[in-house]
């Protein structure tokens, strides 16, 4: 009896190796916090109308994810032999400062709001993967990005209207990931609208492509969403309409597009981006247009202490047909950023940084000055922001 119950306890421990040996979980997450000084926020009456903004005032307060949005997250890998593994990646965003789900325009009360997939991958092959995941410029374009990289939300383009700063994934989406091939690489992704009465309502689709060669990284990335103003809370994109940002009432397709290359060299990172995002109303066939033009560049005093400036210099073109009574015009918006970064470990980092942005003269609609990640726009056209905090990685 005795020798049978050691002999089936040694098989089951060389089973369990096994298994352990072929899949496994693990449990990730980041927490950002610390103290932001905005210049000006406005009291929100009616932005779309002259007046609209009022009592604008400085303030100080505890924030979240001052550079990146605070999350945990579960990713796992099975083995299932002959070079096929299964894999899978649950991701939330909260708030540090009251424990809340995030409130990035589209969390929608969910729990994994920022990405939840599961798929198939070969290292000769790629990775096939279904569910709410990144579009194309989020992969490759925010990586050659300030917003993207090291300078997070405040640093993202006015609005983070062209999603460098993961502000938004997409639903109900197929994606595909291509190995990496001496350096190169691609993807592709749909998110359906699952919309029994409009197909084309409220779906994506977005496909990337990128080159690494020692230390220059080029990268391309283009990104259509559909049918924004369909009111499908089941489709690819959820509770998104930038209507305050655009003015555009009727708002119902975006399309953003851009290029971007960054250069390593030693201690000194550089990287300049152009994107595009374009905004078109279904209410009088107007448009509005931003062209962002982005120069940074990081270097690394000490293996502890970084330094990083960006420079962002937004235009918006507002189109609209000649039978309108409204003329065409157009706004300008320049933005400063300059940060300090020190690791205390390989985990944890203590940071201070501030953003100006100067806008249009005309702060009415689709004009504001706003930096990305504050609470309200500026009643002038210039705002800035100081802040200070730490940031843990599990």
């Amino acid at each position: 009896m005795k020798k049978t119950t050691l002999i089936f306890a040694a098989a089951s421990s060389a089973f369990a190796g096994a298994a352990h040996a072929q899949s496994n979980v693990t449990l990730y997450g980041l927490v950002d916090a610390g103290l932001t000084y905005v210049s000006n926020e406005a009291t929100r009456n009616s932005p779309m109308t002259p007046g609209g903004l009022t009592d604008g005032k400085a303030t100080v307060g505890m924030t979240s994810g001052n550079v990146q949005q605070s999350r945990w997250g579960l990713r796992g890998v099975e083995d299932l032999g002959g070079g096929l593994k299964a894999v899978f990646n649950l991701e939330s965003g909260f708030n540090v400062n009251n424990g809340s789900l995030a409130n990035n325009n589209q969390s929608n009360n969910s729990l994994f709001n920022r990405q939840a997939f599961v798929g198939v991958s070969t290292a000769d092959y790629g990775t096939l993967t279904f569910g709410r995941q990144y579009d194309s410029v989020v992969d490759y374009l925010g990586p050659v990005s300030a917003a993207g990289t090291w300078g997070g939300t405040y640093f993202a383009h006015r609005g983070d209207n062209d999603n460098l700063n993961s502000t938004f994934s997409i639903s109900n989406s197929v994606k595909y990931q291509s190995a990496n091939y001496a350096g190169a690489s691609f993807n592709a992704l749909y998110g359906f609208s699952n919309n029994a009465s409009g197909f084309a309502n409220n779906r994506a689709y977005s496909f990337g492509a990128g080159y690494q060669y020692a230390g220059l990284q080029f990268a391309a990335a283009y990104l259509q969403i559909q049918g924004l103003n369909s009111n499908n809370s089941a489709g690819a994109i959820q509770n998104l309409p930038p209507s305050a940002m655009t003015n555009l009432p009727g708002l119902q397709n975006q399309r953003t597009w851009g290029l971007g290359v960054s250069h390593v060299m030693g201690p000194l990172t550089i990287g300049t981006i152009f994107t595009q995002t374009r905004y078109q109303d279904s209410i009088g066939d107007s448009s509005v247009r931003y062209n962002n033009h982005e120069i940074h560049a990081r270097y690394s005093v000490t293996p502890e202490l970084s330094l990083g400036a960006a420079y962002t210099y937004t235009q918006g073109l507002r189109s609209t047909p000649r039978t309108s009574s409204t003329s065409n015009s157009s706004s300008h918006w320049n933005q400063f950023g300059v940060q300090a970064d020190y690791a205390l470990s390989k985990r944890t980092d203590v940071y201070a940084e501030s953003v100006m942005q100067i806008g249009a003269d005309n702060q009415v609609g689709a004009n504001l000055t706003q930096i990305n990640g504050t609470a309200a726009p500026s009643t002038s056209k210039s705002q800035y922001v100081v802040s200070a905090g730490i940031r843990h990685r599990f």
